[in-house]
């Protein structure tokens, strides 16, 4: 998580393919690469095999790749990712950010690493950061509540320094409680917009359809998963049970002009190359959403 200077790092690449997405009037596909970091508990840190990850994206077609904190603590990170944004045509258009931000003893870390990240970020000619707040494996108390505002509210200043656009991303502990994780921090931090996981949501009762028209003024990336009818991921998009036409007609509806970022996962053994889930969910999502 080192920050380097351009001297260290080359010349600064061209703009993100989700910057180009909005100024071309073109909706790209995305995707995370979760389903090849979930390989490297309990850090999560796929930088080992970010080579053998970017040639994937490219087979299957995607327009763009979101990368993990974890990738941007590494030493040598930035010009690594910029020699494998030449070498495969795939531009890094933002990364998931996970802090105990509830924690106020974890605040000064949070900070520093925050910093690192979003500058690393910056420097590859990213777009966005999508914030996880993290779970207290209970219910936050208000007083826990405001701590996380708080910070929230400093890492936020931090990506509008450097030309990221921060997202408030969710998992299933924001919704429980009757959401108070997730509507507390909407009441203390309005301006944050949103970057919701449909299969998340759907895993915590709400139906996703709903939550576009309730909040889609704030929505400004989203993620898609499928899970089949037993409640159990799907291998790729299109396999399952999840309402995409449903979504996709939400999404049009409240005018959502945002990219779509694919983020597999699996709870069984993958029955296909992962490259090959990829490549069937991007023509998914190109034929429901484009």
């Amino acid at each position: 998580m080192k920050m380097l200077g351009t001297a260290a790092v080359g010349p600064f690449l061209p703009l993100s393919s989700m910057a180009l997405g909005q100024r071309n009037g073109n909706r790209k596909i995305h995707a995370h690469l979760w389903m090849y970091a979930s390989q490297f508990p309990p850090d999560w840190d796929s930088t080992p095999i970010l080579d053998r990850i970017f040639s994937d994206f490219k087979y299957a077609g995607l327009d763009g790749i979101e990368i993990m904190d974890a990738n941007l603590r590494n030493e040598g990170i930035v010009p690594k990712l910029r020699r494998l944004i030449g070498e495969y045509g795939i531009p890094v258009i933002g990364a998931s950010f996970y802090g105990d931000m509830w924690n106020s003893s974890m605040h000064g870390h949070i900070r520093k690493d925050a910093q690192k990240i979003i500058r690393n970020l910056s420097l590859v000619g990213a777009s966005h950061l999508g914030i996880t707040v993290g779970d207290a494996g209970r219910k936050k108390t208000e007083p826990e509540l405001d701590d996380q505002a708080m910070i929230l509210r400093e890492v936020i200043k931090i990506c509008h320094d450097n030309g990221i656009d921060p997202n408030l991303h969710n998992h299933t502990f924001e919704m429980q409680y009757d959401q108070v994780d997730f509507l507390g921090t909407l009441e203390r931090v309005p301006e944050i917009n949103l970057g919701p996981d449909v299969n998340w949501l759907i895993r915590s009762g709400i139906d996703p359809v709903k939550f576009i028209h309730d909040y889609g003024s704030k929505i400004t990336f989203i993620h898609l998963r499928d899970q089949d009818e037993k409640g159990l991921w799907t291998d790729s998009l299109g396999t399952g049970s999840t309402d995409f036409h449903g979504i996709s007609r939400a999404l049009k509806k409240v005018g959502y002009n945002g990219d779509f970022t694919i983020e597999l996962s699996y709870e069984r053994q993958p029955t296909h190359d992962l490259k090959e889930d990829l490549k069937k969910s991007r023509e998914y999502v190109k034929n429901v959403f484009l």
